[in-house]
C-alpha cells in the first residue's frame, strides 16, 4: 500500500482529533429485578478500578496471573465468559457500555464463580489509556457497531490512534484480534492496522481470516450473522518485537 492508498484519517493520524462517541444507546429494555440486584451487589466487586491500572491490570487480581487479556465491547458477554472458564489462571477484563449487555455477564460470574474477570461499562479507550507500556498478551474486538452510513464511518472505534495506543499496551509476541461480518469494516480494519508498523497480519492463506482461530467461542451475534447469510471474517495481528 503506498502513501497514497492510505485513507485520510490515516494520513493524518499525527493531527490532534475529537473525542468521539462510539457507541449509540447504552441500554434496553427494562431489567429484571434479579439482573437490578447483580447490578447493585457483584458489579461493585468485580468493576475495573480505572485509578489501579496504572500499575498493571494484574494488580487487580489477587493472584499473579498467567496472561492479561481486554475484549472491548464484549456485547452479552458469551465469548468473555468461556475464556475466564477455559483459563482460570488468567486474567480478564471486559470492557461495555451496553448495560443489558453487562448485567447478562453478571450472570455468568455469579453462575460459574469467575474470579478472574473484571469489568467496567464504559469506553474502552478509558482501559486503554489507563494501562501501562506492554502490559496486556491480548485485546479482542469482536463485532464492533460498523456505523454502516458514510457519514457514520467517524465513529468507528477503529483509527489511528486507537491501533496506536493497542501498539503501545500489547507486549511484543502478544495479539490483536478482531472479527467483523460487515466486509467494509474488515477492509477498513486492514487499511488502518497494515501501516502500523507495529503489528503484522497473521494471515498466509483465505482459510486463516474466513475460518475463527483456534479456542473461538462462538457469540450469539455472530450466530445470528451466520442465519442472515452473512459470512464473517477474522483477523489476527501480531504485536512485533523481541
Amino acid at each position: 500500500m503506498s502513501p497514497d492508498d492510505l485513507p485520510d484519517d490515516v494520513k493524518a493520524a499525527g493531527a490532534a482529533s475529537p473525542r468521539r462517541q462510539l457507541y449509540g444507546r447504552s441500554k434496553g429494555k427494562a431489567l429484571r429485578p434479579a439482573q437490578s440486584q447483580r447490578l447493585a451487589e457483584i458489579l461493585p466487586r468485580v468493576q475495573i478500578d480505572l485509578e489501579r491500572l496504572a500499575s498493571g491490570p494484574a494488580v487487580l487480581f489477587p493472584a499473579a496471573p498467567k496472561r492479561c487479556v481486554l475484549e472491548i465491547g464484549f456485547g452479552g458477554g458469551e465469548h468473555l465468559a468461556a475464556m475466564a472458564k477455559s483459563e482460570p489462571e488468567s486474567a480478564f477484563l471486559g470492557v461495555e457500555p451496553f448495560l443489558n449487555g453487562v448485567a447478562k455477564l453478571l450472570a455468568e460470574v455469579e453462575a460459574n464463580g469467575l474470579g478472574n474477570l473484571r469489568l467496567l461499562r464504559g469506553d474502552g479507550r478509558e482501559v486503554l489509556a489507563r494501562l501501562p507500556d506492554a502490559s496486556l498478551d491480548a485485546v479482542y474486538l469482536l463485532y464492533p457497531d460498523p456505523w454502516p452510513k458514510r457519514r457514520q464511518r467517524k465513529r468507528r472505534i477503529v483509527d489511528p490512534a486507537f491501533v496506536a495506543e493497542l501498539a503501545r499496551v500489547i507486549r511484543p509476541g502478544g495479539e490483536f484480534r478482531f472479527a467483523s461480518d460487515i466486509d467494509d469494516y474488515v477492509g477498513w480494519t486492514l487499511a488502518r492496522v497494515l501501516p502500523n508498523p507495529a503489528f503484522e497480519w497473521l494471515a498466509r492463506a483465505a482459510d486463516d481470516w474466513r475460518q475463527p482461530w483456534a479456542g473461538w467461542h462462538r457469540t450469539r451475534y455472530e450466530a445470528k450473522a451466520i442465519r442472515e447469510g452473512r459470512v464473517p471474517s477474522y483477523l489476527r495481528f501480531l504485536k512485533r518485537g523481541a
